[in-house]
């Protein structure tokens, strides 16, 4: 074997269709298009969810429900994530900044403190949001919770 002799497998590769070369080739005329309207003519070409006609699946479906442009998403913080982050890092205070080294927001979340799990260290924590039971389960321990 060398590459002068490399040839593609039996069957793989088809020759292109030739239309429009004449009326011997069977494909001349109309060029296998049909006679007129639009699919025969040059340039054609069918709009985004065209459905011959019927009624395309964007207008079959209903619309419904709506988005609120004036909603604050806040990153959901639970008080079992704090505690796991202050054995393993040590440290007596939590902000934005201690959030983000260690991976758990990102640049431009806006955090909100939830009350799952427990909380066992004294911590002073600074976040956007408080539920009022992460509130009192840090003061519980004698930690703060500043919204910042």
């Amino acid at each position: 074997m060398n590459l002068s002799s490399l040839k593609p497998a039996a069957g793989s590769v088809k020759t292109r269709k030739r239309v429009g070369r004449g009326a011997g080739s069977g494909l001349g005329g109309t060029s296998a298009r049909g006679h007129k309207g639009a699919q025969s003519r040059s340039g054609y070409s069918r709009k985004r969810g065209f459905e011959g006609g019927q009624m395309p699946l964007q207008r079959r479906v209903p619309k419904f429900g709506f988005k609120n442009i004036n909603r604050v998403e806040y990153k959901a913080i639970n008080l079992d994530t704090l505690q796991a982050l202050v054995e393993e890092t040590g440290v007596a205070l939590i902000n934005f900044e201690v959030l983000y080294s260690n991976g758990l927001v990102s640049k431009n979340d806006l955090v909100k403190i939830l009350s799952r799990g427990e909380i066992k260290s004294a911590v002073e924590v600074h976040a956007k949001g408080f539920s009022a039971a992460a509130i009192t389960a840090i003061e519980a321990v004698g930690g703060k919770a500043i919204k910042a």
